[in-house]
């Protein structure tokens, strides 16, 4: 199943929805679940009830668990079957099925609670084996922790940060947590993870280096401009996280390509570890790290300003974005 949050477009602004991708098209479960209730109990409350079983919300929805998830899989049936037969509309006439170009996707959960980004993948922590690793690497998957706040979604503008000449797109894929947990074994680990999206880490390479090699300390500011996410949340039993090509392409050309199986650290191992002694919520998301190949420090290739940029990860899609422009250079000075 392909979960989406999206925006509808108003007189008013836009009203934020959850949704799943069916046959190229999106359907408002909320109100899918309503219109259900309608012809299964009447109109008696039904849009409170619908509210509590399938929420317009992403992380609301993960704390459903999986009562939440049936709902979705039966609320999209309902609705297909009706496909073919001019569609259905809510209980009070509202649209509950949409085409790709009535919609605004956005990062399948807008705002995480948390964001913590792995470094799994072996090829890209030693730069293919040119740079040797600290044993501590192979003892804990280590990560930094970025910032929620500056997530956005497909087709959103990579905005230029006023700091740096050097950014870069790095191609990965995630998870977000799907209920609470402290603790958790490797054993049980799966059982926690709601879903798989892409994660494209945006950095700012220079002030990156600048500031980890300064103080030791970081990523920070090289990092927390920007973090995109999309185009959805797959479920877990729809991709095999063990064996998914991930690729790059800017500006049509490929520059990364390469499998989420190369990682040397699995999930199971970094929910594990993420968990020790710390709780994890609904909607906390957790990064792969970039895959070997997978960043233009890696290749000495540099997107430039209108640059589009499209990762794309077997099973789950493609995420694309276009770069925007430089403004003037201005660093901070004491």
């Amino acid at each position: 199943m392909k979960l989406v949050t999206f925006g509808v477009p108003t007189p008013v602004g836009q009203i934020q929805r959850i949704g799943a991708m069916h046959q190229n098209k999106i359907i408002d479960l909320n109100m899918g679940c309503t219109r259900y209730l309608a012809d299964k109990h009447g109109n008696s409350e039904i849009y409170e009830l619908a509210a509590a079983m399938l929420p317009p919300d992403m992380i609301a929805f993960f704390r459903r668990g999986k009562e939440g998830k049936d709902k979705a899989e039966l609320t999209i049936d309902y609705v297909a079957r009706y496909q073919g037969k001019g569609g259905l509309l809510g209980p009070q006439g509202e649209k509950m099925v949409y085409e790709m170009n009535e919609v605004k996707l956005k990062a399948p959960v807008p705002r995480p609670n948390s964001l913590r980004d792995y470094l799994a993948f072996e090829g890209h922590a030693s730069f293919s084996g040119k740079r040797q690793l600290d044993k501590g690497w192979y003892e804990i998957p280590v990560c930094y922790k970025g910032n929620p706040d500056t997530v956005i979604g497909p087709d959103e503008v990579i905005l230029w940060p006023v700091f740096t000449d050097l950014l870069d797109y790095e191609l990965e894929y995630g998870i977000y947590i799907g209920k609470e947990g402290k603790n958790i074994s490797r054993e049980r680990a799966e059982e926690y993870i709601a879903g798989y999206t892409i994660f494209n880490d945006i950095s700012a390479r220079d002030i990156q280096l600048q500031e980890m090699l300064a103080g030791g300390l970081g990523p920070v500011k090289g990092k927390d401009t920007c973090s995109v996410m999309g185009p959805c949340l797959v479920t877990p039993e729809e991709v095999n996280p063990k064996n998914l090509r991930m690729m790059a392409r800017v500006n049509g050309e490929l520059w990364s390509d390469n499998n989420s199986g190369t990682a040397y650290w699995s999930w199971p191992q970094i929910v594990e570890f993420a968990s020790m002694e710390e709780t994890l919520y609904p909607g906390d998301f957790l990064g792969s790290g970039t895959v070997e190949g997978g960043c233009g420090m890696e290749l000495n290739r540099w997107i430039q300003p209108g640059d589009v940029i499209e990762l794309e990860v077997e099973g789950i899609g493609i995420l694309r974005n276009r770069v925007g422009e430089r403004p003037p250079k201005h660093m901070f000075t004491r």
